[in-house]
């Protein structure tokens, strides 16, 4: 430490390569660890045991007609058409169909304007059915969710989520029976939904719910050539999470029955269980916080190269002191072990400053977006980051050192 001390400058800046290094992996795990995080919030919202049903876009050659999707005349030109009706959702309501599902729950969605007096603010908004609820019984701190009269006779309701309520009416208060307009329709507010997640944007609670009827009258009017209403997805909820997978290939084994599509032809829709979505999402930020995490550690190798210029330039300037020291007794391997040690020191401070730095970042991250969005620091991160320091220290140390300690002791004291 006496040796470091001696030209703190010189231990400043060697330090610094370390400590932005150590200080960038830290945060960029941290920031993937965050979107990891958020992603999972997100579908554990929705409720469990779930199986998504996703409408493919198909290609239409010729005009084809499979089960009315694609219907249009003989020589029709070719064109882009959605596969999922509302039919289909109908059609999975049949327990003697698919028995391995509880609720069946069909989504359009899309964006809108939402407006409430002087507020504003750019909305998503989904139109479902009532027992959309049921999937993670999402309470309401004020008010109710629309029933099946409201859907039956495609009334104008909506039911707003947390972050929603917060944009339109940031005051407060209970704003059930006031009016919000989407897009120059005006509906009116039955409830406001309790948080499922942080609130932020994007999230599950940024979100108007209203009835699909009228989503699919007033909003959304996508229909196919046969005038069959289109709808983006279909959620179902199995019985449990030991049949989630059986309820999965009833979908899909219902879904290529109606379609007409032949053996081992293409589905024209995919179907996906909620674990292998979260599995899917998990492997691709935890590969991209691998990539940005090693290009982060190419910093820590550009310290390294300088602490072994450092130690270079040191061992050079104490060749006297080596060869005192060698002179009365000392060892090869206590002068190797002495250099080596300096080295390991100055990428173990670097690499303690680099995690209060990181920390700092990733907890500025949360602060500037107020918490929408949180870093998570982990423990592993930290002992990559100390151990990955150390072993800098180490493996750019060991040249140096072993200079040092070859050197002949009176060639050494003869040195000035």
């Amino acid at each position: 430490m006496r040796a470091l001390a001696a030209n703190k400058l010189r231990s400043v800046l060697t330090t610094l390569g370390i400590v932005i290094g150590v200080a960038a992996v830290i945060a960029l795990v941290a920031a993937g660890n965050g979107v990891s995080k958020f992603i999972n919030q997100q579908f554990e919202a929705q409720g469990s045991n779930l199986v998504y049903v996703f409408a493919a876009r198909i290609d239409i050659k010729g005009g084809a007609n499979r089960s009315g999707f694609l219907g249009g005349p003989p020589n029709a030109r070719s064109g882009i058409a959605a596969s999922l009706t509302e039919a289909d959702a109908q059609a999975m309501n049949d327990r003697s169909l698919i028995p391995d599902a509880t609720i069946v729950a069909p989504v359009v969605s899309g964006s809108a304007r939402a407006y409430a007096g002087a507020h504003k603010y750019a909305a998503r908004v989904r139109g479902t059915v009532p027992d959309y609820r049921s999937f993670n019984n999402w309470g309401t701190i004020y008010g109710d969710w629309f029933n099946e009269q409201d859907y039956a006779s495609r009334s104008r309701v909506a039911v707003l989520g947390s972050y929603a309520y917060q944009q339109l009416f940031p005051d407060g208060g209970d704003p059930t029976g006031s009016e919000v307009r989407l897009n120059e329709v005006s509906f009116k507010i039955t409830g406001v939904l309790r948080a499922r997640t942080d609130s932020q944007p994007g999230s599950e609670d940024d979100t108007i719910i209203i009835p699909l009827t009228t989503a699919r009258d007033r909003l959304f009017p996508s229909r196919n050539s046969k005038g069959q209403p289109l709808i983006g997805i279909v959620l179902v909820q199995a019985v449990s999470k030991e049949r989630v997978n059986a309820a999965a290939q009833e979908v899909k084994d219902l879904l290529r029955q109606r379609h007409n599509i032949a053996f081992e032809g293409e589905d024209d829709f995919s179907v996906a269980t909620q674990q292998d979505l979260q599995d899917t999402v998990g492997a691709i930020t935890g590969v991209v916080t691998i990539f940005l995490a090693a290009i982060a550690a190419i910093s820590l190798i550009v310290g390294g190269i300088g602490i072994m210029n450092i130690m270079l330039v040191s061992v050079t300037e104490r060749t006297r002191e080596i060869g005192l020291r060698k002179a009365i007794g000392a060892r090869s391997s206590v002068i190797l072990i002495q250099f080596l040690l300096e080295s390991v020191t100055l990428s173990l401070i670097g690499g303690l400053m680099g995690i209060a730095l990181g920390w700092g970042m990733a907890t500025l991250v949360s602060v500037v977006s107020n918490n929408s969005f949180q870093a998570v620091v982990t423990p592993d991160a930290i002992v990559l980051a100390v151990g990955f320091s150390a072993l800098v220290g180490i493996v750019f140390g060991v040249y140096p050192a072993a200079r040092a300690a070859r050197l002949n002791p009176i060639e050494a004291l003869r040195f000035e």
